[in-house]
């Protein structure tokens, strides 16, 4: 046997444990049938039947691609592209004889640039390989038919081995768990790569198992009957068949693949679910595909384009079969020297239908450049250069967690420039999610003298400064807040009040009432003490940051838990009678643990007195219905003092007991033990209905209050975001007067802003939920809701009239109603006329419905942000998912689009990121489609002037080289480094963000007017080059300029006039900039030479003709000058005009900047913020209404 047997926490009589004791029933009714039919036969790889099931193996693979189908799937996910299918046929088609060009001219800039892709494809595919590999080949202890241990590699596992799993090592399969290096079989697991969290989680053995070890292991032979592989992480049904017994298995006794072992040395298991059978392979499914508007955009631009293309092509072979058939008129040939009597069908006058429609799909080859070719490729390059910047931005990493910004995509950066409402979780995304125990009521009396950030932020409100009295009989006094604590500062302890610290609780009036008080809160928990052995200090390890903090203010004022055993718990508690510090012990018999739709939790021990008590602590909202006439005592003052804490931001829990009867508790136990060990559909809820059948009749003790800070920079960062014109929502659980005054202390809610409140917690329907009538409740409550919001709706008017903000708070019983069907319109336009919106009480699922209903209704730009599993659903809903890496494990993270570790980082992500990102890209985009319609056109020109022959202007390697290395480079780098203004001044000027938000910069007006400018450059380039050569002396000798001379004139002036174009557009330099530009006209210039040098059946004709024919030649130089100067005149024109007489935002402050008036500028142009911000609300408000309207009628 490995090492020794360790004797520690043995929770056998937990109730997380004891209800799943050893069954010998077999309550698995949904056994055998669909989806629970699996068998395993544990430790016994040789029996027959074994052999027959033929389970996959271990061997996973996390890889998009095969060696076998990369080229064949890559291909194809490259094809899907509208524009590479269609360089695809065109390259097909390349080597007919319809082609105006060589087959290679068009198929290898197609290979680079598909290539590209598949290289970047491939690399990625093969980092996700080399991880597989490292996880297949780490080493597990498997026993051997030896009847020993020997390590095998993970994808060798089968199902049914017996493994054996060390400290720290990583779980190669699903695994039942037999025994461990506890005696009860327990062991601790760490499961963050499953769901995030970071708190260990306790697993244990059946009984009947627990005490399996090496020499057991000879003789043991067992079978596993259990659900067939799901992706369920927290559910399992099956049952053990083990030496004539029958046992049922839970969650309890199963370890999922790459969860961690921690604090335990060793535990033995069977494997269960192998490789991708596994639950987390099962949940290895790809997050839903988000794409950017400007993305769709673009898309429809290349239909558009492609439009354009069909259309002049089109023109072009109609204008050609006409020629064609006049070629031959009464006998006579027109064109005599194309020999129409003999020629091919191409050109054939007696048939030239055929020819025009030939010509048609020659013409769609020819003007083809008109669709960009590598433009797919460059915008994923700059996009991953981009998120580079993002992750790497020292002003968004956060030292103290060592957690920099993460892009976890990057297809929805420019997305975070045009963001328009967020949509924001509260508790660890506001807030720190650490929490502190401030104040509490117990026996109708208030203690705790610290003031809490709100209650600061209420102060500052007040015009005297000083904090409003409360009303002396809630027991708060007033004070100054200049308290001085010269105890060490405790990490979730803030309390400060002489009346209970120091043991000084034991003179107040009810003290015995105090003492039970903090008895619950050091007993009705289920954190674990961790003892320091060098200091002798105890932490606890929490399943939450509230838990801690009870914990610690139990321990603080004198129940300090410190010790938990299998079946007890032990404290050191302060003796009223001697005021010294004794030890007791308490029988721990059932934890009934909290959930979400319970909002409480319960201990039932038995003390040393030998008296059953039932300890619980949760929500006011389901407590105080519970308590027993009896225990109502200080229920009126406990209620004010709640109210108090949740205005002063606080967070609040009842806390009570009762003491349990014998006989009572007997009966009690049968059935929620019952319930428990069932497996069934409904197990859940019997156990809940179980568990309710006790929890009433309590006695109230008091309150806790703890405060969880606001983050560092939150009310800036509102602040600032809402001067961009950015909507905020705050969706949160809280009360609604924690959430309002929350709301005050982050700058959300301001004042003289009006406040809407909708809620149901009105007189009427609280004496309807009283009489216990549902339908009338509903009824009630509908009509309720329906006229808040119609009265909102006509203060918001009102108030706009007088110009003064609205606010909207609503809570979750109002909000169910409020996305019905039929009333999710008029929410919505109750909630866009407001600044602010606060949904107090949401549960996951509405935060969910709402984050549906303004990204679908309004068609704007969402962004959530959370930082817990409750925000996941959120995240995933909106355009862009934000993920807070806090304290709350990772799983808000790993659901996210971005990732950062503070509320306030979210600033700069969307004022500077996002705003450079949208520009780049859309300036990027415009400019890919101006430089490839200017270049298409001369083509077209051309071949208007000569009779659409099909004859291109240019050499066919001009034409393939173009987009590929003449004119990308300088695009890549606008789309990577161009900055209209430094990132201090997007912070200074947040109103910059509405250039997105409007899509001022990738409208449609803006779209077409960079065509037009391609349209006229190229009718510039084309005309003024052939008028400047065509018809005089070109060279010395006398001759005119050929062919081969004009497709080098026209090709240089178009290479010249977009990059310098892109010298024009750029706003921001770098050393990088300028070297792509220049270089890629020097490239040009090299290019020509050496292919020039080529033999002239390859360079046919290029071959010398810079050298020879170009270069010598001065009016060569001097017409490159002239075309470019006027090509570039018309765009520099409207600029300057532009700047001059229409002014955008970003050109007043580019010219404050430049003439060096920023300081005395800045007033100015920060006065005008609130006038723009409110014309801005007006109008979004209408064009709000118009949509909400228009889905309506359309629903």
């Amino acid at each position: 046997m490995r090492g020794g047997r360790r004797r520690g926490i043995l929770f056998s009589k937990l109730y997380s444990f004891s209800c799943i004791r050893s069954s010998t029933e077999d309550d698995h009714s949904l056994r055998g049938q669909r989806g629970y039919s699996r068998v395993v036969y544990c430790n016994d790889p040789e029996n027959p039947e074994a052999l027959q099931l033929n389970y996959r193996g271990n061997y996973v693979s996390t890889t998009k691609y095969t060696a076998a189908n990369f080229i064949p799937k890559s291909l194809f996910e490259q094809f899907r592209r509208v524009a590479n299918l269609y360089f695809l046929v065109v390259a097909c088609v390349s080597f007919s004889p319809l082609a105006p060009y060589r087959a290679g001219s068009i198929v290898v800039p197609l290979v680079i640039v598909i290539g590209a892709t598949m290289a970047k494809e491939a690399v990625e595919d093969w980092r996700r390989r080399k991880q597989d590999i490292e996880a297949n080949n780490r080493k597990v202890k498997v026993y051997e038919k030896d009847h020993t241990f020997h390590e095998t590699r993970w994808k060798n596992l089968q199902v049914g081995d017996l493994v054996m799993v060390e400290k720290d090592e990583f779980f190669p399969a699903d695994l039942l768990l037999l025994s461990s290096s506890y005696d009860d079989g327990i062991c601790y697991v760490e499961t963050m790569n499953l769901d995030g969290e970071t708190n260990l989680k306790v697993k244990q053995s059946l009984e009947a198992t627990a005490a399996l070890h090496d020499e057991y292991f000879r003789k043991f032979k067992a079978v596993v009957k259990c659900e067939d592989p799901n992706e369920h992480l927290y559910s399992f049904i099956g049952s053990l068949y083990y030496d004539g017994k029958q046992y049922s298995l839970s969650p309890q006794q199963i370890l999922l693949r790459d969860s961690k072992l921690r604090n335990t040395e060793y535990i033995y298991g069977v494997v269960i679910f192998t490789g991708h059978d596994t639950k987390v392979m099962q949940n290895a499914t790809d997050p839903p595909s988000k794409r950017s508007k400007v993305e769709r955009k673009m898309d429809k631009i290349i239909y558009f384009l492609f439009g354009v293309l069909v259309l002049i092509s089109s023109v072009g072979s109609v204008f050609f079969g006409v020629q064609t058939k006049n070629d031959i008129s009464g006998g006579r040939y027109k064109r005599w020297y194309l020999r129409p009597d003999s020629t091919t069908v191409f050109f054939d006058p007696r048939r030239a239908s055929f020819a025009a429609f030939f010509h048609f799909l020659t013409g769609l080859m020819l003007y083809g450049y008109l669709i960009p070719i590598s433009l797919y490729v460059s915008i994923e390059i700059v996009k991953v250069l981009q998120t580079i910047f993002i992750n790497q931005d020292q002003d968004m990493y956060y030292e103290e967690t060592d957690r920099p910004a993460r892009a976890r995509t990057s297809n929805l950066n420019e997305e975070l420039g045009q963001v328009d409402t967020i949509l924001s979780d509260k508790t660890g995304t506001l807030t720190c999610n650490s929490m502190e125990f401030v104040k509490c009521s117990i026996a109708g009396i208030a203690y705790g003298r610290g003031i809490t950030e709100v209650e600061q932020a209420i102060t500052r409100r007040k015009k005297d400064g000083a904090l409003e009295s409360v009303d002396a009989s809630s027991g708060i006094e007033k004070h100054s807040g200049n308290i001085v604590d010269s105890r060490k500062s405790i990490k979730g302890f803030n309390f400060m009040d002489e009346r209970l610290m120091e043991g000084r609780w034991m003179n107040e009036p009810h003290a015995d009432v105090i003492q039970k008080f903090f008895r619950v809160l050091a007993i009705c928990h289920t954190a674990i003490p961790d003892v320091n052995k060098q200091s002798g200090e105890i932490s606890y390890e929490a399943e939450s940051p509230d838990e801690a903090a009870f914990v610690i203010a139990a321990k603080e004022l004198g129940f300090e838990f410190y010790e938990r055993t299998q079946n007890r718990i032990k404290l050191h508690e302060l003796d009223p009678k001697t005021g010294k510090k004794v030890d007791r012990s308490y029988e721990l018999l059932h934890v009934i643990e909290f959930s979400s739709s319970r909002k409480r939790m319960s201990v039932i021990v038995r003390n040393e007195e030998n008296q059953l008590l039932l300890l619980c602590k949760g929500a006011d909202s389901v407590m105080f219905e519970r308590l027993s006439n009896d225990g109502r005592i200080f229920e009126v003052e406990t209620k004010d003092h709640i109210n108090i804490y949740a205005a002063a931001g606080l967070r609040t829990l009842i806390i009570a007991y009762r003491e349990l009867a014998e006989e009572e508790y007997t009966m009690w136990e049968e059935e929620f033990l019952k319930a428990k060990t069932s497996v069934s559909a409904d197990r859940d809820a019997l156990v809940d209905a179980a568990a309710d059948k006790i929890e009433w009749d309590l006695i109230l003790l008091g309150a806790t209050a703890v405060e969880d800070k606001l983050q560092r920079g939150v009310p800036e960062c509102i602040e600032k975001l809402s001067q961009a014109g950015v909507k905020i929502w705050v969706l949160t659980g809280d009360k609604l007067e924690t959430a309002v005054n929350i709301g005050y202390a982050c700058s959300l809610l301001r004042e003289g802003m009006r406040q809407i409140v909708i809620t149901l917690d009105t007189p009427d329907i609280i004496a309807l939920e009283k009489q216990g009538d549902k339908e009338a409740i509903a009824k009630a409550s509908r009509e309720s809701v329906t006229m808040q919001m119609r009265e909102g709706k006509f203060q918001v008017v009102s108030s706009r009239q007088s110009r003064v903000s609205s606010a909207l708070i609503i809570d979750g019983k109002s909000l169910t109603f409020a996305l019905a069907e039929d009333l999710e319109s008029l929410f919505l336009e109750l909630a866009i006329d407001c600044a602010s919106v606060i949904c107090c009480r949401s549960s996951p699922k509405q935060k969910a419905l709402v984050t549906r209903l303004v990204k679908k209704s309004t068609g704007k730009t969402t962004l959530a942000i959370g930082d817990g599993a409750n925000d996941v659903g959120m995240l995933l809903e909106a355009d862009i998912g934000v993920g807070i890496s806090g304290v709350e494990g990772m799983q808000a993270v790993m659901a996210s689009d971005f990732a950062i570790a503070q509320f306030r980082f979210l600033e700069r992500l969307l004022l500077v990121h996002g705003h450079w990102c949208y520009r780049r890209i859309a300036m990027m985009i415009c400019y890919f489609f101006y430089k490839d319609i200017t270049f298409g056109l001369t083509l077209f020109w051309f071949e208007a002037c000569a009779s659409f022959s099909g004859q291109p202007a240019y050499n066919d390697w001009y034409m393939s080289t173009y987009n590929v290395f003449f004119t990308s480079l300088p695009v890549i780098a606008l789309g990577v480094f161009d900055q209209d203004v430094s990132a201090r001044l997007c912070l200074k000027y947040p109103l910059l963000h509405q250039e997105g938000v409007q899509n001022i910069l990738f409208s449609w007006a803006r779209i077409l007017g960079w065509m037009l400018n391609a349209v006229t450059s190229s009718v510039i380039i084309f005309f003024f080059t052939t008028s400047s050569v065509l018809h005089q002396a070109f060279r010395r000798d006398g001759k005119v300029a050929g062919y081969e001379v004009l497709g080098v004139l026209m090709y240089t002036c178009v290479v010249w006039t977009v990059n310098c174009q892109m010298a024009l557009a750029i706003n921001y330099f770098t050393w990088i900039q300028h070297f792509l530009i220049w270089g890629s006209i020097f490239l040009w210039y090299i290019f020509l030479v050496i292919y020039g040098f080529l033999p002239p059946t390859f360079s046919t004709t290029a071959y010398h003709v810079l050298v020879e024919a170009c270069a010598p030649i001065p009016l060569y130089w001097l017409i490159i000058f002239c075309v470019v100067v006027s090509a570039l005149v018309p765009y520099f024109s409207y600029k300057a005009f532009q700047i001059q007489f229409c002014p955008t935002y970003h050109n007043k402050i580019q010219r404050a900047r430049l003439e060096g008036e920023e300081a005395q500028s800045s007033v100015g142009l920060c006065s005008g913020i609130k006038d723009r911000n409110w014309n801005l609300k007006e109008r979004r408000g209408r064009e709000t209404h118009e949509t909400v309207v228009s889905s309506t009628c359309l629903m």
